[in-house]
């Protein structure tokens, strides 16, 4: 087995006509699995959602942060996952009591929702830009519902590997690129090439020998590569302006029977205390507040 860093690494197959992006998560996705306790199911979905939006921010513009977030009224109530501009990943899952996540994700049913977020920032920084998309649940695998995604709204064959297990996360995605760009069987070449990959051998081999070992005939080009880490974006003043944003009665209400409000964000598992001889100070002296933070609804 290679020895592996949380990368994102791009690549291109310039004579097929074909560009890629690798990821893969080691110490930044035991961190994530750190802050929940989550069944075999939910863990390894969490892990290729992580992955996948990592990926998704090395093959479209994002200057701020792309989230995938999936909803459903099926024990998997709703999954989270997102990566940054500056290669900070974080993500959680939600579950019902004693559930966990299916393996065919067409049996969440039909209120099921699955979105790709790109928020970039805008020319006021407390309204970002946003741009959302929902991904049809028309396929039992992530990965798969992902190709079908990318192949609808952009009209480009694409194909998407993702995996996941205790320790490790890695995914590849491979996408012709548009025009007349590489000869005219390059991307039958570079699909049948990535149909050898298995799972196991995304987990275990780093990115550059991956790349060698399936495409050494085309000749990879890489065009970069950056560091992924996990990093919360959660303050006390982010908190503060969520708590200014639920009102003062509310807030107190919640303080009453233990003389506090005690917040504990999913993410990171940071607790933020705010007594009830603060409130005067939080909710009458408060400077211009921060935007709250991101909250899955």
């Amino acid at each position: 087995m290679t020895a592996q860093t949380d990368s994102l690494l791009r690549f291109l197959l310039p004579a097929a006509g074909v560009r890629g992006v690798h990821v893969h998560l080691d110490a930044s996705w035991q961190e994530i699995l750190s802050h929940g306790s989550y069944p075999p199911a939910a863990a390894e979905l969490l892990g290729e959602a992580c992955v996948a939006s990592a990926l998704f921010t090395g093959h479209t513009k994002v200057d701020g942060r792309l989230s995938i977030q999936l909803r459903s009224s099926s024990p998997l109530r709703a999954l989270f996952a997102e990566c940054t501009a500056a290669g900070t990943l974080r993500g959680i899952v939600q579950l019902a009591d004693e559930g966990d996540a299916p393996r065919d994700l067409t049996t969440l049913g039909d209120d099921a929702v699955l979105a790709v977020t790109i928020e970039n920032p805008g020319l006021d920084p407390r309204e970002p830009q946003r741009y959302q998309s929902l991904v049809g649940l028309g396929a039992a695998a992530l990965d798969e519902a992902f190709e079908d995604y990318f192949r609808q709204s952009e009209q480009l064959p694409t194909r998407l590997l993702l995996a996941s297990d205790g320790t490790r996360a890695a995914g590849l995605l491979l996408q012709k690129l548009p025009g007349d760009e590489g000869d005219s069987d390059g991307w039958t070449r570079a699909s049948a090439l990535f149909e050898t990959l298995g799972k196991q051998e995304l987990l275990d081999v780093a990115g550059d020998t991956l790349l060698l070992r399936l495409f050494h005939e085309e000749q990879a080009e890489l065009l970069g590569e950056r560091e992924l880490r996990f990093a919360c974006s959660c303050s006390r003043e982010r908190v503060e302006a969520m708590l200014q944003s639920l009102g003062e009665d509310e807030a107190r209400a919640a303080a009453e029977p233990t003389g506090a409000v005690e917040i504990r964000c999913e993410f990171c598992g940071r607790e933020y205390h705010f007594p009830l001889t603060e409130f005067d100070i939080l909710f009458h002296d408060a400077a211009v507040p921060v935007p709250a933070p991101e909250r899955l609804q």
